[in-house]
């Protein structure tokens, strides 16, 4: 029974130990490529705001584990075509690796709200537009603020690759040992100058990734209750989303004016990756053809 206690207590000591110095390599890491500002966030994914006081506003929603900069190059050529923009920081984003593991589904959801109802009441006409993460956190959005003139998703995150769900389900348990993993699933920018400028984590957390699963499936079951005039731009090259996901997505979205337009060449984040441009020109005319004549 002693010896029992002690190869236990043994045990437990040294996976104390690993989890320590793993974690403390990829801090180390992490910290090397991605430098914080005095107010703790990484520079460069700070929020921003490109504005045009009176203008039609135009809320643009990061993804998972990244941060404002994959939408600053979209929110520059809406500004430049007429719009007020407003890209937020998302909870647990773009600060110390440490704070991706401190929040969950209702945090992104509740600042979604706050920040859109923020520049709703400064802007007679607002409109959304989310990546990825960002995507499924404005379906559901739209889905409950029928007020809302249009809707940008742009890669959305309407699917998960099947073993990503396992590991999100069994996180508890390997988060024991690992409470930071690197994603399997590929690369997500294929330009190697803008994989360069990325200031994503590069690593998930249980908390995160039990945030983004609950967040998808809340979004899936809220797609039928979208009304709002949505644009759909996905890459066939996504190394996230299955071409099968998305077009089970778009299926289910209620709007009656929707559209889905293909890309390819490009990984999952086609904001920042080849053939951007085309994907840009599509959401400016989406949204300049919704905003207000002579706006």
């Amino acid at each position: 029974m002693t010896t029992t206690i002690l190869l236990i207590a043994g045990a437990v000591v040294a996976g104390a130990a690993f989890r320590a110095l793993y974690a403390g390599a990829l801090i180390r890491e992490s910290a090397r490529k991605r430098r914080l500002g005095p107010d703790g966030v990484v520079i460069g994914g700070e929020t921003f705001v490109l504005s045009r006081p009176g203008a039609p506003a135009l809320l643009l929603i990061h993804g998972a584990g990244d941060t404002p900069q994959t939408v600053r190059y979209l929110g520059e050529a809406l500004h430049a075509n007429g719009f007020h923009i407003e890209a937020p920081l998302l909870p647990g984003h773009g600060r110390s690796i440490q704070d991706f593991a401190h929040f969950d589904a209702d945090d992104l959801t509740n600042a979604v709200v706050a920040a859109y109802e923020s520049l709703r009441s400064r802007h007679e006409w607002t409109a959304v537009i989310g990546l990825s993460m960002g995507g499924a956190l404005a379906v559901q959005l739209a889905a409950t603020h029928h007020e809302l003139p249009a809707l940008g998703l742009v890669a959305p995150y309407l699917g998960m690759h099947e073993e990503i769900a396992r590991a999100t389900a069994t996180a508890r348990v390997w988060g024991l040992l690992f409470p930071f993993v690197k994603s399997g699933e590929g690369v997500s920018v294929r330009d190697p100058e803008e994989r360069k400028k990325n200031l994503a984590y590069g690593v998930f957390t249980p908390a995160a990734l039990r945030a983004l699963r609950d967040t998808m499936r809340r979004a899936v079951a809220a797609l039928p209750q979208v009304v709002a005039p949505t644009l759909v731009i996905q890459s066939r090259d996504d190394n996230r989303i299955s071409v099968a996901d998305a077009e089970r997505a778009f299926a289910l979205l209620g709007a009656r004016d929707k559209r889905f337009e293909w890309t390819t060449g490009a990984a999952h984040v086609i904001t920042v990756d080849y053939g951007r441009d085309h994907v840009f020109a599509l959401l400016i005319a989406f949204m300049r053809a919704r905003a207000p004549a002579g706006a």
